[in-house]
Parts: structure tokens; sequence; C-alpha cells
């Protein structure tokens, strides 16, 4: 049984079929909801050929947003901005919006209603800036929190000690 109720943490609930982020406070009331920006591969694991790579070096099968329950911590990425961080070695947030080059559209992205239109980033779970500000900061940025990130193809178990993974298919 998990003994996650009774960490009295705040939490994030991603679901990559809506691509969406859900932010909790610590008390369990939703402190906000929001359409993301996911991995551009669905999938529910990070590819073993992933791990250790830069990732300006990913090729397209590797920028996934992997399936699980992550101890999440806020941070600063390589240019000074402000992160949660949910899984820092293989250099994966959430994160505000960034500027990008104009072909990836991607604050068109963000709002479109077309699922796949939100598939553009390395891995991260990208937000509107106002929505990170607002509400990403001051629930999950002041200490160490939980990020679930619900699978897209795998049913979702909970066993191991409680731990929230993606089970293989049959």
């Amino acid at each position: 049984m998990s003994h996650d109720a009774r960490d009295s943490r705040p939490f994030a609930i991603v679901d990559k079929r809506t691509a969406t982020l859900s932010v909790y406070a610590a008390d369990g009331r939703l402190v906000g909801r929001t359409p993301a920006l996911l991995g551009l591969t669905p999938g529910d694991a990070e590819p073993a050929s992933a791990r250790g790579k830069a990732p300006s070096t990913l090729a397209s099968h590797e920028r996934v947003t992997p399936a699980g329950r992550f101890e999440a911590m806020p941070g600063r990425n390589l240019s000074g901005e402000r992160v949660v961080w949910f899984d820092y070695g293989a250099n994966l947030a959430i994160h505000r919006l960034r500027p990008a080059p104009e072909a990836q559209r991607r604050p068109e992205r963000l709002v479109s209603a077309k699922l796949q239109d939100r598939r553009i980033t390395l891995g991260c779970v990208v937000v509107d800036p106002a929505f990170f500000d607002a509400v990403v900061l001051p629930t999950l940025g002041n200490g160490t929190s939980l990020v679930y990130i619900l699978p897209e193809r795998d049913p979702l178990v909970v066993a191991g000690g409680g731990k929230l993974h993606a089970a293989a298919a049959p």
C-alpha cells in the first residue's frame, strides 16, 4: 500500500492521453489544470538508447515523456531558469514555454485541441508561462513534491511497494 496520501507534499499529475498537467496542494486540493506540451514520441518508458545523452543529441524516437512516479524538486536549468525537475538524471523537468524556432509553432501547439499537436518536446512537460508562474512555482517550487505521469499505452497498476508504474500490455 502506498503511503503517498500521508506524505503531505504537493503533487502533480500529467495525463499524457489528454496532454494536461494538474497541480495539487499537499492537502489534495486542485490548484490548477492546464494543457501541456509533451515528448515528441509516444511511449511510456525512456528508451535505453537515450540514457546519458545530452538533450540536443536525442533522436526523434528517444524524445519520450516517461510514465511513472517521480520525486520532484525545484531547481534551475543551465540557463538559470527556474524548473521543477522530475528526473534530473534524464534532464526532464516541468518548465515554462520558452522561445523556440518559429517553425515549431509551440505557442499555437500548446492551445491546440489536437493532442498530436502537443507532442514536440525532448521529454519535458512544458506549460504556459503564466500558469508556471502562478501555479507550478508557488505549489511545486518550494521543496520536494511528487509528479505522477500517467501512461498513455500501458495499463496503470500500483504494485511493488506502492510505486506507480506502467505494466507491459500482454
